[in-house]
């Protein structure tokens, strides 16, 4: 269910390649979620560094919509960055499990190429 892909980078340059390789295979990055900041806000100390992109495929995501509204809840696609040990992962669930479970078997063509476009982004982002 999961994807991850281990970089000796840090988490801010993984994030820069990161943002490059998703726009160089026309994903959007719509948001950066740095869960630590956030969770600071809130006044909740957390020690790790965690940051979550939201990327997006406009012309997928409009395909997958129009033929299951309910995947909404799963979009847009989501890479997780953090330290883990003396590594960055990176991290994602794979598109096609997501797309088995709302039992709609004519888009996992699509999955199958949006994951293998995600893994992508994130091999070249952890290289």
């Amino acid at each position: 269910m999961l994807y991850r892909v281990k970089s000796t980078k840090s988490i801010s340059q993984v994030g820069r390649d990161l943002e490059a390789a998703a726009q160089k295979h026309q994903f959007g990055v719509m948001a950066v979620h740095d869960l630590k900041a956030k969770l600071k806000e809130k006044g909740v100390e957390f020690g790790g560094d965690c940051l979550i992109f939201e990327v997006c495929n406009p012309q997928q995501a409009k395909r997958v919509l129009e033929a299951n509204p309910e995947i909404s809840t799963a979009l847009p696609c989501r890479i997780s960055v953090y330290r883990d040990g003396p590594d960055v992962t990176l991290a994602t669930l794979r598109p096609t499990a997501m797309i088995e479970m709302y039992h709609t078997p004519e888009l996992m063509t699509m999955a199958a190429e949006v994951e293998s476009l995600i893994f992508q982004i994130m091999q070249e982002a952890a290289q």
